[in-house]
């Protein structure tokens, strides 16, 4: 999700970076009071509530006299909480932002400056995660974790059409979706043997990516859309072959009910991140219980002949400028991304936010295709107005007229180009 930090939001912030060379020294002294206020999504107390208080443990260790409040926020309304406490003076210390939603905040001076130089494996970071939290030189937030997409499938459904080992090259993986369609897809017409909603733009964007084009390129000091271009339009037609080939289902939905969807039973392989496989099997999730143990995970194929290039989305910790506390606020920022909660991160099924501790990642496991991947991973142009090219939906709106077949894809191309250009430099 990606939210836009207010112009008087961010204009306090800038003021209080100017105001405070705090945040950039060396070591914090042992012994240092305070009350923190720390802002995590709900994925952390879904996922790995043990880790933070763990942290929390090893931090009151070394201040025994500062106090540490986690809470929990929602990405739908996180943001919007948080340009709130920017504009006021009341604001958390530590705060965790998507990846793609930074460079706004960065770039209106609402973060504080820290020291890569604090953090393990800094030198390493992933560079998706690490690109969205410099500017001008400087560092304004730590990389957390990554989750790239893959691919996902039903073992017990490719082994009834005589395949037992999931597809290493786009070719192999159009013949197992073919062979899915016939066997499955002739006695059910509503099986998709690839799901692919029409607004997926995470998917659609990795074939762009796959094909050599780009939503968006800084030309002349300026951002412009670039989703018309002869490569971005190639891949968005290999993405519609794809899914109308394949994908039974409404073309104007997007991925949000994803696991709920293929917990239903209809769907041979789609493309999601490795929680969303477990989510297809949890209940709480829409998922079935029948389905433990049918789901296998590969590193996605694309039409170029390597790897699909997949979204490396992710999380960053940033401290916000206006922090009272922020020395304090590193210091357990360099607790929570250290190399020993990395390891508990990996073994919780997301991917390390450095390049050293991929290779930690089980091969064999659910999250070794995902490590695989995250090599070819790329994240949202860092341009000031991304947040705003979100928010307006332009991608999601874009793909669901080439899907449903309202525009021709260089037309509707074409168009979302020219409403990208209108405020992706804009902040």
């Amino acid at each position: 999700m990606v939210g836009r930090v207010s112009r008087s939001a961010a204009a306090l912030g800038a003021l209080a970076v100017l105001g405070s060379a705090a945040g950039c020294g060396g070591p914090v002294a042992a012994g240092r009071s305070g009350e923190l206020t720390v802002w995590l999504t709900v994925d952390a107390q879904e996922s790995w509530p043990d880790l933070v208080s763990e942290v929390d443990d090893r931090f009151r260790r070394t201040h025994p006299t500062a106090h540490v409040t986690v809470q929990y926020q929602q990405w739908t309304s996180k943001n919007q909480k948080l340009d709130a406490a920017l504009a006021g003076r009341q604001v958390p210390d530590v705060v965790e932002m998507g990846n793609s939603e930074t460079t706004n905040y960065v770039v209106n001076g609402a973060f504080a400056p820290v020291d890569p130089a604090r953090f393990d494996h800094s030198g390493e970071w992933l560079g998706a995660l690490r690109n969205a939290c410099r500017n001008a030189g400087k560092t304004y937030c730590v990389p957390y974790y990554a989750g790239p997409r893959i691919g996902i499938y039903r073992t017990d459904l490719l082994h009834q059409v005589g395949v037992d080992h999931a597809p290493r090259s786009y070719p192999e993986l159009r013949a197992d979706l073919d062979r899915l369609k016939r066997k499955f897809g002739a006695a059910d017409r509503n099986f998709s043997a690839f799901y692919m909603p029409g607004r997926y733009w995470y998917a659609a964007m990795a074939f762009v990516k796959d094909a050599g084009g780009e939503i968006a390129v800084r030309r002349d000091g300026r951002w412009q859309g670039s989703l018309s271009s002869a490569a971005s339009v190639r891949g968005l037609a290999a993405w519609k072959d794809l899914l109308d080939a394949y994908y039974v289902g409404d073309r104007s939905k997007d991925n949000g009910d994803e696991p709920a969807v293929v917990g239903q039973g209809r769907v041979g392989m789609f493309y999601g991140t490795t929680w969303e496989a477990r989510a297809a099997t949890d209940s709480r999730s829409g998922g079935s219980p029948q389905l433990r143990g049918k789901f296998a995970t590969f590193a996605f194929p694309g039409p170029s002949g390597g790897l699909l290039p997949p979204f490396l989305g992710g999380s960053t910790l940033a401290v916000p400028a206006k922090s009272a506390h922020r020395d304090l606020a590193q210091d357990w920022i360099r607790l929570f991304t250290d190399r020993t909660s990395q390891r508990r991160l990996i073994a919780a099924d997301a991917l390390p936010n450095n390049t050293a501790q991929l290779r930690e990642v089980a091969a064999g496991g659910i999250g070794g295709p995902a490590a695989r991947a995250a090599g070819r991973g790329w994240m949202t142009p860092l341009a000031p107005g991304w947040g705003a090219v979100e928010k307006s939906q332009v991608l999601q709106e874009m793909l669901q007229d080439i899907a449903t077949g309202k525009r021709s894809v260089a037309a509707a191309a074409q168009a979302a180009d020219r409403r990208i250009d209108a405020v992706i430099n804009e902040n």
